[in-house]
C-alpha cells in the first residue's frame, strides 16, 4: 500500500515507460515479499492446487529477470514489523471483517492476550516459512539476499539512494518516503508492454514534491503506519497544503501547528489558531457604486445625463447595456476581487490548521523518524557483500525435486539461459581462457535474430565440447498439479529464415525452452542469448554473422527488384486489394506493349491515325453489342 488515498494516482502521470533492455546490466533491488504475495496469488488463481507457488514464481522470475533482462538483482527480506505497522495491520484486519474497531487491542500485552488477533499471527507465520523457503532457493542460485531491520521497502531505497542499486521493484509507495529515487512499480517480463518507472526527479520537477514533504503528506492522508491520518484530510488537500512549504521547513511548521501555533501571520508572535477570526467576523469589502445597465462606475441616472466615460471610450455610447458574464476592470473591481481570493484563501489556511491542531499527538514522532531513518540494514544477521556467485546447480536440483517434485533434467533445463548468460560474462571478461558451458557445450555459431516479446536475441548454436560429458537434456517437462505438459521445439534443418517473430499469450515467467537441433547426425542447443553480451564475448563470430545477414539482404533486394521488372507487363497474381478500384487493363491487357518489346510491329502502325483510333473503332463495332464484348474486341 504505502500512503494513503491513492497516492500512486498522483504521481501516474510522471511515470517513464521503459523497455526490457532498461534494466540490462544495471543492479535492482527487489521487495522479495511484494513479489512472493502478488505473483503467487496469480498462480493460485489460475492453478488452485499448484504445489508451493511461491517457490515456482521465485524461481522463474529471478532466471527471467538475470537471464533475459540482464539485471543483477539483490533479494531484501522483511524484518520484524514496527509496533505502528503491527497496530494498523490489525487494524486493517477488523475492518475487513467488519469488526468493531472499538475492541481493537492497543497494547501488544492486550494483543497477545486477544484472541481477534490470532488469524493475523498465523498468517504472518505462514507467509514467513514461504519467505525462508525462497531465501533458501535464492541462496542456491547465487543471489545475494539482505536482511532489513523492518520494512523491506526500506532498506531497497536505503540502498537506492547510497547508490549500491540503480533501481526498486516494489509496490509500496512510501519507497520514495524512505528515499528511493527510482521505483519500479509492476514488471512483466514475459510483455511487450513497457513497465511503469517513476523518478523522484520527474516526480519534483512536475509536483514539486521532496522527500520531506511526502512524509508529511503521509501523515496527513494515513499510511502503512496511521490508517486514519488527520480527518478531513484528502489527497487534493494535503497536496495544496504541503506545497506551501519547503522542504526543510515543512516538518518544523507541522510541529507548530500541532501546538496550536498559526504560522502564516507575520509581527505577531506565536498567534494560537483558536484566537484568529473566522470568515463571518471579518468586515465586508466596501465597493464603490456602478451602474446597473453598463456595469461600469457611477450611476444609471449620471450615465443616462452625461454617459459612461468607459461606455464612450469602447462603443462612442453614453452606456452601453452589460453582456452576460460581465466583469468590471477598474481598478477598485480589481482590488475587491484580489482581497476575496486572499481571504478565501486565508480561510482555507484557518480551518486546515484547526483540524491539524485538533489531532492529538500530531505529528507523530515515531513515524518520522521511521521515514527518515537511514539504517534500515539488520546486521545482527551479517553484512553480506552484493556479489552474484554461480549457483548451486545440484543441491539446487535436490531442492526443487523435493519441494516441486521436478524432475533433474526439467529443472538443469530451465537453468540453462542463466548458465549461457554466466558464461557468456565469463568469457568477455577473460577472452583467452578456455571455457565450456555447464563443462560439456562450446559455442558454435550465431543461428539468426529471435525477436522475442518485442526485444531482438541471438539464437545461438552450442555444440558438444571434446571433453564433455555423455548426458542429454531431456525435453520432457514433468506434470505437477495445476500444469500441463509440453514438448521441446524441435528446429527443422532447411529453416532458412533470417529473423524469427516469436510470441506467447502465457503471462508467466517461465524462460525459454532450450531447443534443439539436429543437423547431420549432430545434436545442437539452441538458446536466446542477448545481442551485445554475444558480441563482447565473440566479437569475430558476431562480425561474420552480420556481415552474412548484409549479402543476405543484398541479394534478396536485387532478387526482389528482378521478379518486379519481369512482371511488369504480366497480369497480376493473388488477392486483389480491397476498397481500390482497378484499371480496366487489369482485367484485359493490352499486347502492345508486348509486340514491342519482341520486336514485332505493334497493331495499327501505318494506318492512319483516324482509322487507329479509339473513335473510328467505335463507329465500326455494332452498338447492338454489349459493352463488356466491345470493351474486348478494343483490347484484344
Amino acid at each position: 500500500m504505502g500512503v494513503g488515498g491513492s497516492f500512486w494516482d498522483l504521481l501516474k502521470p510522471y511515470a517513464r515507460h521503459e523497455g526490457a533492455g532498461y534494466l540490462r546490466g544495471r543492479r535492482v533491488a527487489v521487495d522479495l515479499s511484494f513479489w512472493v504475495v502478488s505473483h503467487s496469488t496469480a498462480i493460485r488463481a489460475r492453478s488452485p492446487r499448484a504445489r508451493k507457488p511461491h517457490l515456482r514464481t521465485t524461481f522463474f522470475r529471478t532466471l527471467s529477470l538475470f537471464a533475459k533482462m540482464g539485471a543483477f538483482p539483490v533479494f531484501v527480506v522483511d524484518g520484524e514489523p514496527s509496533p505502528l505497522k503491527s497496530q494498523a495491520r490489525a487494524a486493517r484486519f477488523f475492518r475487513g471483517s467488519g469488526m468493531d474497531l472499538a475492541a481493537l487491542p492497543s497494547t501488544e500485552a492486550d494483543a497477545e492476550s486477544s484472541t481477534a488477533a490470532a488469524p493475523v499471527k498465523g498468517r504472518n507465520a505462514a507467509f514467513t516459512r514461504c519467505v525462508e523457503e525462497c531465501v533458501e532457493l535464492l541462496e542456491y542460485l547465487g543471489m545475494p539476499v539482505l536482511w532489513a531491520k523492518g520494512e523491506a521497502e526500506a532498506l531497497c531505497a536505503q540502498l537506492n539512494n547510497e547508490g549500491l542499486v540503480d533501481a526498486c521493484i516494489t509496490a509500496d509507495s512510501d519507497a520514495f518516503l524512505f528515499g528511493a529515487k527510482t521505483v519500479i512499480k509492476v514488471l512483466k517480463s514475459n510483455c511487450k508492454e513497457p513497465f511503469e518507472c517513476y523518478n523522484i526527479a520527474d516526480i519534483e520537477a512536475g509536483l514539486g514534491l521532496k522527500r520531506k514533504q511526502m512524509v508529511a503528506m503521509a501523515l496527513l492522508i494515513g499510511s502503512d503506519h496511521d490508517l486514519h491520518g488527520v480527518p478531513g484530510f484528502g489527497l487534493e488537500t494535503a497536496l495544496r497544503f504541503v506545497q506551501l512549504f519547503d522542504e526543510d521547513e515543512i516538518l518544523d511548521k507541522l510541529h507548530e501547528i500541532g501546538r496550536g501555533v498559526y504560522p502564516f501571520l507575520e509581527g505577531m508572535d506565536n498567534p494560537h489558531v483558536d484566537d484568529l477570526p473566522s470568515s463571518s467576523t471579518k468586515s465586508s469589502i466596501v465597493k464603490s457604486p456602478h451602474c446597473s445597465n453598463c456595469g461600469h462606475p457611477g450611476s444609471k441616472k449620471n450615465h443616462s445625463k452625461v454617459g459612461c466615460n468607459y461606455c464612450l471610450v469602447d462603443a462612442l455610447e453614453n452606456c452601453v447595456e452589460k453582456p452576460a458574464g460581465f466583469k468590471c476592470d477598474c481598478p477598485g473591481c480589481e482590488k475587491a476581487r484580489a482581497l476575496k481570493e486572499q481571504r478565501k484563501h486565508e480561510n482555507w489556511q484557518i480551518k486546515v490548521c484547526k483540524r491539524i491542531a485538533a489531532e492529538t499527538n500530531f505529528p507523530n514522532e515515531e513515524i518520522i523518524k521511521l521515514y527518515l531513518s537511514d539504517n534500515n540494514l539488520d546486521k545482527e544477521k551479517g553484512v553480506p557483500l552484493l556479489s552474484w556467485n554461480k549457483p548451486d546447480v545440484e543441491a539446487l536440483v535436490d531442492f526443487l525435486t523435493y519441494s516441486q517434485n521436478w524432475e533433474p533434467s526439467y529443472i538443469r533445463q530451465r537453468m540453462l539461459p542463466m548458465l549461457s548468460t554466466i558464461y557468456l560474462r565469463e568469457v568477455a571478461s577473460s577472452p583467452s581462457t578456455p571455457l565450456l558451458l555447464c563443462d560439456q557445450y562450446e559455442f558454435d555459431s550465431i543461428q539468426r535474430i529471435k525477436i522475442r516479446y518485442g526485444h531482438p536475441y541471438y539464437l545461438v548454436k552450442w555444440k558438444r565440447g571434446t571433453r564433455g560429458m555423455n548426458s542429454n537434456i531431456s525435453s520432457k517437462k514433468p506434470v505437477t498439479e495445476g500444469e500441463t505438459s509440453s514438448e521441446v521445439v524441435v528446429l527443422d534443418e532447411d529453416d532458412e529464415e533470417d529473423t524469427v517473430v516469436c510470441e506467447s499469450s502465457e503471462l508467466l515467467d517461465e524462460p525459454d525452452v532450450p531447443q534443439v537441433l539436429t543437423d547431420d547426425g549432430c545434436c545442437f542447443l539452441l538458446t536466446d542469448e542477448d545481442i551485445q553480451l554475444v558480441s563482447a564475448a565473440f566479437p569475430k563470430d558476431t562480425a561474420r554473422f552480420q556481415e552474412e545477414q548484409r549479402l543476405k539482404e543484398a541479394k534478396s533486394k536485387s532478387r526482389k527488384s528482378k521478379s518486379s521488372a519481369s512482371s511488369s507487363f504480366e497480369t497480376p497474381k493473388g488477392p486483389r486489394p480491397t476498397g481500390v478500384q482497378l484499371s480496366i487493363t487489369e482485367f484485359y491487357r493490352s499486347k502492345k506493349g508486348l509486340n514491342i518489346e519482341s520486336g514485332k510491329k505493334p497493331v495499327g502502325e501505318g494506318q492512319s491515325a483516324k482509322e487507329g483510333s479509339r473513335k473510328a473503332s467505335d463507329r465500326d463495332l455494332n452498338k447492338s453489342l454489349p459493352k463488356s464484348v466491345r470493351r474486348r474486341i478494343l483490347f484484344d
